[in-house]
């Protein structure tokens, strides 16, 4: 299928497009008889625009660009707007799903016509510094969206540990068909909170532990150091002691006995 950037470009680009085949039991991601494969999609042709070509085909009713095509078909697709967004940068694969299987037909013989215009005057494709810009304000994260999608995955995340720590405390106890009795992590000490708090004391036991278990005065001049400091220190409180004394005696408040 032959395709050109613009009317100004002379040379065609060649975009090779199949029946996608589907095998028997996989998932709907790319339903069979409906989706078209695409290959040597070139950058700058994005999704918006393999619509705007292959609407004339048919109702598109969705288009999966990646960057080399998949063995098996998706288990789930991920519909955050914020999280594991994956940029295909160079030529991609694109999966067009048609909403009825005529469309397939009709985008293959497409071929039989001239070469398709990707960018035009009514839905130009940007590039250059224009490009950039949307590139980047789309990138800005709007915080309240972003919180709203966090707090929603939250609450579905706390709803499912709910309900597995209900199931397992139904199970609890209760042996199977066999008599078997399933154990579960809870027992009656609970382990410890992981907080700053928790993680500090731990690297201080830790570092009491490493310190007891050092060998001190192993080496003789070690224990020569031992001794010399322990001097410096009985004679640094000895004279503290007389100046004490001198202090009291001064004030009359010197009492022996």
């Amino acid at each position: 299928l032959a395709v050109k950037f613009g009317e100004r470009q002379r040379s065609p680009h060649c975009l090779l497009v199949k029946e996608h085949q589907v095998r028997e039991g996989a998932g709907t991601t790319h339903p069979a008889r409906r989706t078209l494969f695409v290959l040597n999609v070139p950058p700058y042709c994005s999704r918006d625009s393999l619509v705007r070509l292959f609407s004339r085909c048919g109702h598109v009713q969705s288009v999966y660009l990646c960057d080399k095509p998949e063995l098996g078909e998706k288990k789930e697709k991920s519909t955050s707007k914020f999280f594991n967004r994956k940029t295909v940068t160079g030529f991609h694969v694109a999966y067009v799903v048609f909403r009825k299987p005529a469309g397939v037909q009709a985008a293959k013989a497409l071929s039989q016509e001239g070469p398709l215009l990707i960018s035009t005057e009514s839905h130009p494709v940007k590039t250059g510094i224009s490009k950039w810009i949307a590139s980047y304000a789309a990138s800005v994260v709007d915080p309240k969206e972003l919180k709203a999608e966090v707090d929603a995955y939250m609450q579905d995340y706390d709803k499912k540990i709910a309900e597995e720590e209900a199931k397992a405390a139904q199970e609890e106890g209760v042996p199977d068909e066999e008599g078997w009795v399933k154990v579960t992590r809870k027992g009656r000490k609970p382990g410890l909170p992981r907080t700053e708090a928790a993680s500090l004391r731990v690297l201080e036991k830790e570092k009491q532990k490493r310190a007891r278990k050092e060998l001190l005065n192993f080496y003789a001049w070690q224990h020569r150091e031992t001794k010399r400091e322990h001097i410096a220190q009985l004679r640094k409180k000895f004279e503290e002691d007389k100046q004490r004394i001198a202090l009291m005696r001064a004030q009359r408040k010197f009492r022996p006995y």
